[in-house]
């Protein structure tokens, strides 16, 4: 199986990162356009995000991670099969802060820059709406004032780069985030399923701990309302016959107020693991 991924940009190290944790990990340190990994049956492809969509349709890779965006903009057939999480930003039409233009609808005959074409023509023949599509390669943040457009379409995460452009946002277009996609003939193949099982995992362990403790039996209850877990924490006896070993899935931003009720109602020897993976 081979798996594509950025070969640069805000999606790459991420990437590597999530196949890491998932238990990939690519073998060689140079990053030649295809690299072996620790598992035999797959390798990796590094290639520009933009081209991983046609690369996964044609079957040159048989999945890949990119942009949502990336997928859109291809307008390909490809089965998006996990929202990984990061790599969050939108798709968003701006104007220069002083501009007249105050929606959509005012860009009527106006001229509108974007490396996201097939996305802009599309968004303005459904809004009825008659725009000259610039093509331009990379950010595009300076055509309004260098007389190539009026508008932009691009991405913003946090909305600095618009800010320090002086420009500001007429309405979103599109979502988008890090998607794992794959080409529609292996969906159902082993290797594929088990490679989004493996995500999964670890998408699903992310700010989640493992508590275990021991609880007197007489507060297993206030335990309980405390730490419900998931589906019920999973309880234990011990050799002493009046303590219960408790074991239970904790949200690690919860932990701060959760020890401290655990410890009042009686809970000791309270041991707290990070989870690498979880699977439902």
């Amino acid at each position: 199986m081979i798996v594509a991924v950025p070969n640069k940009g805000r999606l790459s190290d991420p990437s590597l990162e999530l196949l890491r944790e998932a238990g990939i990990r690519i073998e060689s340190v140079e990053r030649k356009l295809i690299v072996p990994t620790n598992n035999p049956n797959i390798n990796v492809l590094f290639a520009r995000a933009r081209d991983i969509p046609h690369y996964v349709s044609s079957r040159s890779a048989d999945v890949g991670i990119t942009g949502y965006d990336m997928v859109v903009e291809s307008g390909v057939d490809v089965e998006v099969l996990l929202k990984l999480g990061f790599g969050k930003a939108k798709l968003v039409i701006a104007v220069p802060v002083d501009s007249e233009l105050r929606s959509v609808e005012d860009l009527e005959g106006k001229r509108v820059a974007t490396e996201f074409k097939n996305i802009a023509e599309t968004f303005f023949k459904e809004r009825g709406l008659k725009v000259k599509v610039v093509e331009v390669s990379g950010a595009c943040e300076n055509a309004p004032y260098i007389g190539i457009a009026d508008a932009i379409l691009d991405l913003t995460s946090t909305g600095t780069t618009l800010r320090v452009n002086n420009l500001r946002v007429v309405e979103d277009v599109l979502e988008t985030e890090a998607v794992l996609i794959a080409n529609k003939d292996v969906v159902e193949d082993f290797e594929v399923k088990a490679l989004v099982t493996s995500i999964k995992g670890v998408l699903n362990a992310k700010g989640m701990m493992y508590l275990m403790m021991n609880v007197p039996k007489d507060v297993l209850e206030d335990v309980k309302k405390i730490v419900p877990g998931l589906k019920g924490p999973t309880v234990m006896k011990v050799e002493d016959g009046e303590m219960l070993a408790v074991h239970v899935v904790v949200q690690e931003d919860k932990l701060f107020e959760v020890l401290e009720r655990l410890k009042k109602v009686g809970a000791r020897d309270i041991l707290i693991i990070p989870i690498q993976r979880l699977i439902y």
